[in-house]
């Protein structure tokens, strides 16, 4: 079994200066670090994870806590965690996705010491894990937002990017704008913070249109997407143009509409909102797409979390970034009636 001594003669080093490295314990010069990567390749040296925490008690794991593990995660979610996982590994530490569905779970987390601190997604407006953790003491971090502004948190800009939306469907002359969102299965009130936040900025969004809101919630999938097109078409025919915040429906949001005459977008135009432009290129037409900053945020989530436990932080994060609009096939003039 290779060991650190192994590593530090190979790289004519001393085994604290190996350690440094190992560990992101402290800096070390460019090309010392070189080496000493290249002799850890050569030799095929794998951390000890179990030995490195029992001597500084620390595991240097951080946890992802998702807590709907049951249904399949989309494009945008595996790019969440993996900009996470990719952060973390750069700073020394490994990140294991951590399902969370119930309370036992939560307290088996806390419990256990298993991990230095947590990355918390799906993250509702009132949120009974954010208290659990508050009270465990253990550091976490939040990708999106409660209803308390002096937490940690990244998250995506929706009202920045609803607005963008709204304008760049308004310069196509559409001026009856839907809202197409995802059915949970949460109560009232605990939601996850995206769909409300979504919700509210596109209300105000469309305020100065002076048309009725148009709002269909539907699962995220490509049968959630037939039902919204049926939907949109009996219950708000008006409408000329949607914004789509359900990538899992986006496929069967375009075959719903184009099965019930509707074409896409000479009929019905579509923008899918925090997405992956990949996804959009998918469907034909080729969605127009505000594409989320998914991997970005994920890295800055392990960087506010790595942060508080190495004690480098002056105060929690607040970073809010928007979708960028990537044009596609599937907006086009608004019809004339």
């Amino acid at each position: 079994m290779v060991t650190m001594r192994d590593v530090a003669e190979r790289a004519n080093v001393s085994i604290a200066t190996v350690s440094f490295v190992i560990n992101g314990s402290k800096r070390v010069a460019p090309e010392t670090r070189a080496r000493i990567e290249a002799a850890i390749q050569e030799l095929n040296y794998r951390r000890n994870v179990v030995a490195r925490a029992l001597a500084s008690s620390r595991t240097r794991i951080l946890a992802l806590l998702h807590p709907d593990l049951e249904s399949r995660p989309n494009a945008t979610v595996i790019q969440f965690v993996m900009g996470a996982a990719h952060g973390a590994r750069e700073r020394g530490y490994d990140l294991v996705l951590w399902p969370v569905n119930d309370d036992e779970q939560m307290s088996h987390l806390l419990a256990g010491g298993l991990v230095d601190g947590v990355l918390l997604m799906e993250v509702r407006i009132s949120d009974p894990r954010v208290e659990r953790l508050l009270a465990s003491g253990v550091p976490f971090a939040l990708i999106g937002r409660t209803e308390k502004d002096d937490l940690p948190y990244v998250d995506i800009d929706f009202a920045a990017t609803i607005e963008l939306a709204v304008a760049h469907l308004r310069s196509f002359g559409h001026e009856r704008i839907a809202l197409v969102t995802q059915r949970t299965k949460a109560q009232a009130g605990h939601e996850p913070g995206r769909i409300m936040r979504v919700e509210s900025a596109y209300l105000d969004a469309i305020a100065p249109l002076g048309a009725p809101p148009a709002i269909v919630a539907v699962e995220g999938t490509s049968a959630g997407g037939r039902e919204a097109a049926s939907v949109l078409g009996a219950d708000f025919p008006g409408s000329t143009a949607v914004i789509l915040v359900n990538e899992g429906a986006s496929a069967g949001l375009v075959k719903g509409s184009r099965a019930l005459g509707r074409r896409v977008p000479e009929d019905l135009s579509i923008i899918s909102a925090a997405t992956t432009r990949e996804l959009g290129e998918m469907i034909e037409p080729a969605l127009t797409v505000m594409a989320a900053p998914a991997p970005q945020l994920g890295r800055l989530a392990a960087d506010a979390l790595i942060d508080q436990l190495e004690g480098v932080q002056d105060a929690p994060p607040h970073v809010l970034i928007p979708c960028a609009l990537e044009p596609g096939q599937s907006v086009g003039p608004a019809p004339v009636d």
